[in-house]
């Protein structure tokens, strides 16, 4: 057997295979040889099985199906992982901190965690990511592009989880079911962090004081206690917060600021036309004891009477406001049709009395 093996070794790096079919495969990796091409596309395969599971990507035929819900994949191994979501399988452990995994591509992705390991690079910027699909989003940040769109809306995304993620706020399908209170979830991040409800696991921690965290998110918040950044600002004092919730509740005091103030003092004017009296949004501006009528004018400063140019001319104003015993002294300022003082303070604050208590 062992004779057998020897002979079905690779002669480039000495790896054994139990058949000579199983080494010329593995001799292709080396060489680069991929002698199945596709008949669509062209596009070339190191393996038959390879280039017939690629075939499905034109035909759109998936004949492998879940027995549970029904739904359909290409490929028999993306039906197997699919099939975990239902049992909560989780077959593949980390062996830095023993957290288990439904695919073993998802333990990888998590040892780099441990890692620190980011091995795709960004071409245009050179920023690092630790897994190929982050690469691929943060690409589309350069150049803007959204390849998804909605067929129900033509709502447009730059990746296609996302797209899928929007698909079921429209069918309402949440296929992600929590295998202990059976709670449904429409996508796999919102039954993850549903989990941890349960499970009361916290995988985030503070890197400065080691605090633990069920969620990312509340972990970057608590960061912000260590570094003091603050990226939320107010825009209209430019006030910063350290949480967008802050800046919010921060932006309503300004709105009951303006609420409270939105009585505008623009016309502090009392029209008395045809014996009507007007107040514009009911402000009265006493400022410097300041009234002005318009059209009938009555300027009241420093307790003076101030008539000029023949303001009293209305007889019903007259009839109105105007008692008869100073009749004498009103016709003797529109017959000299001059400006005139009258200095006697207590007629300014009877004239005054009477023609404030009418307002409302």
């Amino acid at each position: 057997m062992d004779s057998e093996k020897e002979k079905n070794s690779c002669q480039i790096c000495g790896k054994t295979f139990s058949t000579a079919q199983s080494r010329d495969i593995h001799v292709r990796i080396h060489t680069g040889e991929k002698p199945y091409s596709c008949e669509i596309c062209g596009k070339s395969f190191s393996q038959s099985g390879v280039k017939d599971r690629h075939m499905r990507t034109h035909s759109k035929e998936k004949p492998y199906s879940c027995k549970i819900c029904g739904k359909s994949f290409t490929q028999s191994q993306n039906k197997d992982t699919h099939m975990r979501t239902h049992t909560g399988e989780k077959p593949f452990a980390c062996g830095a901190c023993s957290k288990y995994f439904s695919t073993s591509s998802e333990k990888v992705r998590h040892m780099r965690t441990h890692t620190g390991k980011k091995p795709y690079s960004c071409d245009i910027c050179g920023k690092s990511f630790s897994q190929s699909y982050d690469k691929k989003k943060h690409m589309i940040t350069h150049t803007g592009e959204k390849p998804y769109s909605c067929q129900t809306c033509g709502k447009s995304f730059s990746d296609i989880s996302a797209k899928n993620k929007h698909l079921r706020t429209h069918t309402g399908e949440k296929p992600y079911l929590c295998n202990i209170c059976e709670k449904s979830f429409s996508d796999t991040s919102a039954k993850n962090k549903h989990m941890r409800t349960h499970t009361g696991e916290k995988p985030y921690s503070c890197n400065i004081c080691e605090k633990l965290f069920s969620q990312s998110g509340n972990k970057d918040k608590h960061m912000r206690t260590h570094t003091g950044e603050k990226p939320y600002s107010c825009d209209i004092c430019e006030k910063s917060f350290t949480r967008s919730s802050h800046r919010n509740r921060h932006a309503k005091t300004h709105e009951a600021r303006t609420s409270k103030n939105d009585i505008p003092v623009v016309n502090n004017n009392i029209d008395i036309s045809d014996n009507n009296i007007d107040i514009s949004d009911n402000n009265t501006d006493n400022s410097d004891n300041n009234i002005d009528i318009s059209d009938n004018n009555i300027d009241i400063s420093d307790n003076n009477i101030n008539i000029s140019d023949n303001n009293i001319d209305n007889p019903e104003f007259e009839q109105v406001f105007i008692k008869e015993e100073d009749k004498t002294n009103i016709s003797q300022v529109k017959t000299e049709n001059t400006e005139m003082k009258v200095d006697e303070e207590d007629l300014v604050k009877k004239y005054w009395e009477e023609f404030t208590s009418d307002l409302p």
